[in-house]
């Protein structure tokens, strides 16, 4: 099957930049856009009200992937534009949209006087549910703000793009995960800044005085072990120039800094089948609320 990189649309701010951002991102891997736009179906008693009634469900239903569609044709010649209307709970709609795209992309809320995201809860729920990777992008995210200021200070898109961030666990490193990485540098042609975070192990953390020597010997442990981890990957992709951030602390803190200067950020979610089910975890959790740049969550095993 065809795979196409998919944007969700429900008319708002937010989920029209995401539709431009997926059909920059179709653009640079070669795939078609399908804008999908879901219907959550009334209440019969509320869908009587003038607002909802027929004229105003064609609209929603017709108008809006149709004129979203013709105006992203119209930016981006070089993608072919497909629009699909679906009727259902948006957030297991979308979910199930995912597992023919090879890419999902979502729109989040900017937050008021913060530069991060405010992620809802049928975006939490499709992300900790989705079968290929996932992107949520906030309102007002332009072209230009991937890519470096000009000689003027200014973004813009004729600048080289900024680099990709990929948050890393060498504990449980994810081909999956780190391929997406390089790769979504590789077609920027721009740089891939790993970032690494770590505690020490319990038995070295507590009741223990500080002991520079011992903090010195277990940084250049981890650096080794990142290392380690990317060696491979750099001899694949040659032409990614790769840059190595091992470091103490909170693994959440470095990736929302990193954010600041980033196309894009990489995160994982590792699937859970337990009693429990799908979930998202902590460090991605917090980078979705808080980064600055669109973020994608790679889901692996």
């Amino acid at each position: 099957m065809f795979r196409t990189v998919t944007a969700g649309l429900d008319g708002s701010a937010e989920s029209r930049a995401a539709a431009e951002w997926a059909a920059r991102e179709a653009e640079l891997r070669g795939l078609p856009l399908k804008i999908v736009q879901v219907w959550e179906p009334v209440p019969d008693p509320t869908a009587q009200a003038p607002l909802l009634g027929p004229e105003t469900h064609q609209h929603w239903t017709e108008g809006v992937p149709r004129e979203s569609a013709e105006g992203l044709r119209l930016r981006h010649p070089g993608v072919e534009v497909v629009g699909e209307q679906l009727s259902g709970n948006p957030g297991e709609v979308l979910a199930e949209a995912s597992k023919t795209a090879a890419l999902l992309v979502l729109g989040s809320r900017a937050l008021g006087g913060v530069g991060g995201l405010l992620v809802g809860s049928v975006s939490l729920s499709v992300v900790a549910h989705a079968e290929c990777p996932t992107v949520l992008v906030r309102a007002g995210e332009q072209a230009a703000d991937e890519h470096e200021a000009d000689p003027a200070g200014i973004p813009s898109a004729a600048t080289p793009f900024r680099s990709v961030v990929l948050g890393l666990d060498t504990d449980h490193p994810d081909e999956t995960l780190i391929e997406f990485a390089f790769d979504a540098a590789l077609r920027r042609a721009t740089s891939l800044r790993v970032v690494h975070a770590w505690f020490p192990p319990p038995y070295y953390a507590y009741g223990m005085p500080v002991n520079p020597p011992l903090h010195e010997a277990l940084a250049l442990e981890q650096s080794r072990a990142l290392a380690e981890v990317l060696s491979p990957w750099r001899q694949k992709y040659p032409d990614v120039k790769t840059t190595e951030e091992s470091r103490y602390g909170s693994a959440a803190e470095q990736l929302v800094g990193a954010s600041r200067k980033a196309s894009l950020v990489v995160v994982g979610r590792r699937i859970r089948r337990g009693a429990l089910g799908a979930h998202i975890g902590h460090v991605t959790h917090a980078v979705l609320h808080h980064s600055t740049a669109p973020v994608a969550v790679i889901a692996h095993g």
